[in-house]
């Protein structure tokens, strides 16, 4: 485990390419509102564990049945595809994107759901299982490339060729409306947990891919909680490309093998996450490949499977030193497993 203490904590980067990157959305209202006109919609339950890892009190949020899909993606495209829904937009469009599975799970459902048609990039990498069950919700799976950002270069082909809207659930300049959006459904899970909570964790730890999920969550956590708890997010060590923005001050594309950890193997930064985190989050870690995968039998025990991508802030927890009887832990199952 390598662990880089955030400089720009409280503040966020200086870095001119932000400057027109909107920050993460905390407006719970407005999505908890639309999300209700998902037939698929349901809470998830907020678990508690007592010493586990060394640690006081952990709460766990278990997104391993959010909508029946299996993950809290769920709530990005399905929300973004409702407010379409919502403006007339949505019926007959057909919705483009990559994906390493769960995005386009959810894509696909809120396509079916509000009469559009979802087109689902894979690459190489991603398991069967999850084009089975993408074309199992009427999705068009189309294999692309041996890596997530091969299969994102086709879909915005295919988008532009095509026609059809492409959405996907991270940033870059000049596309920021959508996944911004994306992100804004996230924040549905940490309304959940800040009205189930009785009181602020003391360390709350968010898995990172291109960083939508800890962006948002984090975001609403400050708002709510302030500066009380500390905010750690968690990368594998193969795709540390938010540690390495925020080290170098700037966006970076990272290089590494591929991880265990497919969800969240992701060599570059959405923007909106990273202006949001390098203000936002406290500490950044990466774990290894051996750090995960001996976590997964411990929690599998523990009654909370799941794959390496949905226990990785749990493991960053079990991989360093124990944080002491007195601290109340956050963390989120954020997939079911394989």
């Amino acid at each position: 485990m390598q662990r880089f203490e955030n400089p720009w904590r409280g503040r966020g980067l200086d870095w001119a390419g932000l400057a027109d990157v909107p920050w993460p959305s905390v407006d719970a209202g407005a999505v908890g509102a639309l999300l209700t006109r998902c037939p698929f919609d349901d809470r998830t339950p907020l678990d508690r564990l007592d010493g586990f890892a060394g640690a006081g009190e952990v709460f766990i949020k278990d997104e391993r049945f959010r909508m029946g899909l299996g993950s809290f993606k769920a709530l990005g495209a399905a929300y973004v595809i409702a407010r379409d829904a919502e403006a007339g937009l949505a019926k007959g469009r057909t919705y483009v994107a990559a994906s390493a599975g769960n995005h386009g799970l959810s894509l696909a459902a809120g396509a079916m759901a509000f009469g559009a048609k979802a087109v689902i990039y894979l690459s190489e990498t991603v398991p069967e299982e999850f084009a089975s069950r993408l074309r199992g919700i009427e999705a068009k799976v189309v294999r692309a490339g041996a890596t997530y950002e091969e299969s994102m270069a086709a879909a915005m082909r295919a988008a532009e060729e095509n026609g059809w809207e492409l959405l996907s659930d991270s940033s870059w300049d000049g596309y920021i409306e959508r996944p911004y959006r994306v992100m804004e459904g996230y924040v549905a899970l940490a309304d959940e947990v800040v009205r189930e909570m009785d009181e602020p964790p003391t360390h709350i730890f968010l898995q990172a891919g291109v960083g939508g999920l800890a962006g948002a969550c984090a975001a609403y956590f400050r708002e709510k909680w302030g500066d009380y708890p500390q905010i750690i997010v968690v990368e594998p060590e193969a795709a540390p490309a938010l540690m390495e923005s925020v080290r170098a001050g700037r966006s970076v594309v990272t290089e590494g093998p591929v991880s265990s950890m497919g969800r969240l193997d992701c060599k570059e930064p959405s923007l909106i996450a990273l202006k949001g985190l390098a203000r936002d989050a406290d500490a950044f870690v990466t774990i290894t490949e051996d750090e995960v995968a001996a976590a997964m039998p411990v929690l599998a025990e523990a009654g909370f499977e799941t794959t390496p991508s949905g226990g990785a802030g749990l493991a960053a927890l079990m991989a360093m030193d124990p944080l002491g009887p007195d601290v109340r832990v956050l963390c989120i199952l954020s997939e079911a497993p394989e």
